[in-house]
């Protein structure tokens, strides 16, 4: 009986220390998303402002838009900032002849360097969106790369993104 009070104690006791450092990371999380709706009702008044407004209409709806970019940009930044850990990652070994050079869209890896090996599996937690069929979220050194698995094309690129 003593044991089960001294366990159920010290759970009440550690819970509150373990839920702050958790509802700051969803607060950032939610901030992120926010910042991410607001680009996107930016781009539609942007598109309305195009077609149907005047010239100083579209520059005040490209100023919204600049403005709510470069917020989402901090919010991400932050975030990142505050979960360094999760992006932290052990060095990266490449295939055989392995030499790191920057990559964009449309470049084709050899099958070595988009194998099983280097697939990121857990790609939620990186909050990566999900590939899509036939395409694979790839580890390139400190990049991540979504490769199509078929022919090893490069669809998108995330430079940085590991350290």
């Amino acid at each position: 009986m003593r044991k089960f009070l001294t366990v159920a104690i010290a759970a009440s006791v550690a819970l509150p220390t373990l839920a702050v450092p958790i509802a700051a990371s969803a607060q950032s999380a939610r901030e992120v998303r926010e910042s991410a709706r607001d680009v996107r009702r930016d781009q539609r008044d942007l598109r309305d402002a195009q077609r149907h407004g005047n010239r100083g209409d579209v520059r005040d709806a490209r100023r919204d838009l600049a403005d709510s970019r470069r917020e989402l940009n901090d919010d991400w930044r932050d975030y990142r900032r505050s979960h360094r850990d999760v992006y932290r990652r052990p060095a990266y070994v490449g295939p055989r002849g392995y030499a790191y050079r920057p990559v964009t869209a449309g470049h084709r890896f050899q099958p070595a360097y988009y194998g099983d090996r280097y697939w990121v599996r857990d790609y939620s937690r990186y909050r990566l969106p999900a590939p899509r069929a036939g395409h694979r979220w790839v580890r390139y050194g400190n990049d991540v790369v979504m490769v199509n698995a078929r022919n090893g094309r490069v669809v998108t690129v995330y430079n940085g993104f590991f350290w």
